[in-house]
């Protein structure tokens, strides 16, 4: 009964780790590293700095792995192919770090050599199938845990690894690599058994969720950037209709002024006009008031030379 139970706790656990890409963030992948690490620097007596070196590589693996292991669950086959790369290369630079004692025991175990393995539509690690208590830890969390973020992965060094040449001592120098022919078929069986590889998929050129993830992401950035581009533009021609519209201001209330200036140009000289008009009229006047009184006099004094 009690050995029912314990198989019983054990699926069950099992199953709350299994993994998928929708769940699998940085926060996930950290913890799922620190997991594993753990336990190889418990079983495999690792020091403090193959312990933060091996939480580095296993961090570097996991957050590859995760773009593809669901297209692997789907049967793709140029994923399966990526996700061995990505743990040879990983195992590669594990050489490095632990000693040749240690490589041989890790080759062993194959929750570590080997960590993942499928189940049905899910992916999971094999320590969690040891390892029950999700968590109980030996160690404290290295002294890099939030931040590291792939820092010596290969890619950042030309594909060499960062870890050669960091430990004096001997490493194991035999075979390690999950592709090799005498043993790749058997680790590709162990591994992803349930997994129904499609045809003809042994190249990207079929369409896969990690595609399709990146173009999401895409569209989900666009919008924003059109946002942007449509905001951007908003301004501008808000900026452009005040500057057309300072500009008519500017143009009409010059007009203004200089037809004002005219009209009291005009005004003026009609002014002038007319008062030169008045004087002349006045000085007509004048002469002819002048001429009349000169006429009435020389009448008066012909009517008294008549008289007398």
């Amino acid at each position: 009964m009690k050995r029912i139970l314990f198989l019983l706790l054990a699926i069950g656990m099992t199953a709350m780790s299994s993994t998928s890409m929708a769940a699998m963030s940085k926060s996930r992948v950290r913890t799922e590293t620190r997991f594993l690490t753990d336990k190889m620097a418990y079983e495999l007596n690792l020091s403090t700095n193959q312990y933060n070196d091996a939480y580095e590589i296993n961090y570097d693996f996991i957050s590859s792995i995760r773009y593809v292991m669901d297209d692997v669950i789907r049967g793709y086959e140029w994923a399966l192919d990526d996700y061995y790369q990505a743990l040879d290369l990983r195992n590669d630079d594990l050489r490095y770090v632990l000693t040749d004692r240690q490589y041989r025991r890790f080759l062993r175990i194959d929750y570590f050599y080997r960590p993942v393995y499928t189940t049905g539509n899910s992916w999971n690690f094999r320590i969690y199938v040891t390892y029950v208590n999700h968590n109980h830890y030996y160690y404290g969390r290295p002294y890099h845990y939030r931040s590291y973020c792939g820092n010596h992965y290969r890619k950042s060094f030309h594909d060499a690894s960062y870890y050669s040449g960091r430990y004096n001592q001997s490493y194991y120098s035999g075979s390690f690599r999950t592709r090799d022919e005498s043993v790749y078929r058997n680790n590709r069986r162990s591994d992803f058994g349930t997994v129904n590889i499609r045809p003809n998929t042994s190249s990207r050129r079929e369409e896969s969720s990690s595609s399709r993830r990146e173009r999401s992401s895409t569209r989900n950035e666009n919008p924003s950037s059109r946002r942007e581009s449509s905001s951007s533009s908003r301004r501008e021609s808000s900026s452009t209709r005040n500057e057309n519209s300072s500009s008519s201001r500017d143009s009409s209330s010059s007009s203004r002024r200089e037809s004002s200036s005219g009209r009291r140009e005009k005004s003026s000289v009609n002014r002038e006009k007319s008062g030169s008009e008045v004087r002349e009229s006045t000085k007509t006047e004048r002469s002819s008031g002048s001429s009349r009184s000169s006429s009435r006099r020389s009448n008066r004094s012909n009517q008294s030379s008549e008289r007398r």
